[in-house]
């Protein structure tokens, strides 16, 4: 997976020169420090519950931290896009279930290949996506009073079209492949590893080269770190801000296939809440909340020690009130390290 730490546009205000991109600047920088940091807590969190519970490092255990992580970690990397903007989005958890809801439609209603709800989901993520991205960008609307607002209609939009009711894929042959079955487990009997936490990685690898290595990831980088310097410069700003949100959407589309997949159904009730496991798992790997600054490796990091972290305390008994309260804490001292490491620089 590419490094994609630093913020390369030349628009953007205190970049780095090219012949001063040492060794020192790239692996010792604020987003590289937090990441070390990020995996150093996620191995004395695996260290921590395997002592604390001598079930966490069965094999059917370590499977569910990876599926679970599949799906928050896809919607953290939708997320990873639009913070790294200097945005928020209140709305993936939603519009994750809204991609899932639509798919079921398109397979189950009106039965249609899969292929086609797959792509259905894809498209209507897409599309909401650049609803947001539009009221954000051309209605001046702050990114997250348009993104509370389309979590609510994305939510009302998923009960009113499943009617309440769960739609199951029973009668879609292949779909529970997508995210249950092992491609490479089938390759390595001894790596039963879900075919979710494969396209997690697909989609991780995916994301952090078009992030760095693209005129997408330069600019979606500017777009934080110094928007006005970027609008001068005469590049369509409004476009560009747009675009990142319909990327974001679509990859919401792909957690609502994941987690349609996983469950072998698309539950309208689902979804609000998980915004706020992507976000922090954003922010716990280094991505700033003020933009111009991020990485999908961290992002990934955080996805798993918020995975590991519920788990181990689901494993522990701990009642799945404190889980949320223990959620929140994190949360707020991972805003806290960023306020710091922002003060830093």
């Amino acid at each position: 997976m590419s490094n994609d730490t630093h913020p390369v546009p030349p628009l953007a205000s205190g970049d780095t020169p090219a012949g001063a991109s040492s060794l020192k600047s790239r692996f010792f920088n604020p987003t590289a420090r937090q990441k070390l940091l990020a995996f150093a807590s996620l191995v004395l969190l695996i260290v921590f519950f395997s002592f604390a519970s001598p079930n966490f490092l069965e094999v059917d255990n370590l499977v569910a931290i990876l599926q679970a992580t599949a799906v928050n970690g896809v919607l953290a990397v939708a997320c990873t896009y639009v913070i790294i903007t200097s945005g928020i989005d209140l709305s993936v958890g939603t519009l994750m279930t809204f991609c899932a809801v639509m798919a079921g439609v398109v397979l189950t209603k009106w039965g249609m290949p899969l292929p086609l709800g797959i792509l259905a989901a894809l498209c209507f993520g897409a599309l909401s996506g650049s609803v947001s991205g539009f009221v954000i960008a051309k209605m001046k609307v702050p990114p997250f009073i348009a993104t509370l607002g389309m979590m609510m209609l994305l939510k009302g939009l998923s009960l009113v079209i499943s009617g309440t009711r769960p739609i199951y894929f029973n009668d879609t042959p292949g779909f529970t492949s997508i995210a249950q079955d092992s491609l490479i487990g089938n390759l390595i009997p001894a790596l039963p590893i879900p075919n979710a936490v494969l396209i997690l990685f697909l989609v991780a690898i995916g994301a952090s080269i078009v992030l760095n290595r693209t005129i997408f990831g330069r600019y979606t980088f500017a777009l934080g770190s110094n928007e006005e310097a970027l609008r001068l410069s005469g590049v369509n700003v409004d476009a560009w801000k747009i675009a990142v949100y319909t990327f974001s959407g679509a990859v919401c589309g792909i957690a609502g296939l994941l987690i349609a997949s996983r469950l072998n159904s698309a539950q309208p009730a689902l979804g609000q809440g998980y915004e706020l496991d992507a976000i922090a798992a954003v922010v716990i790997g280094g991505t700033s909340l003020s933009g111009g600054a991020g990485s999908i490796v961290g992002t990934i990091i955080g996805a798993f020690i918020m995975s590991v972290l519920t788990n181990g305390l689901r494993i522990m008994s701990v009642a799945q009130e404190w889980q949320t309260v223990v959620t929140g804490v994190i949360i707020i001292l991972a805003v806290y390290v960023d306020i710091l490491r922002r003060r830093r620089r």
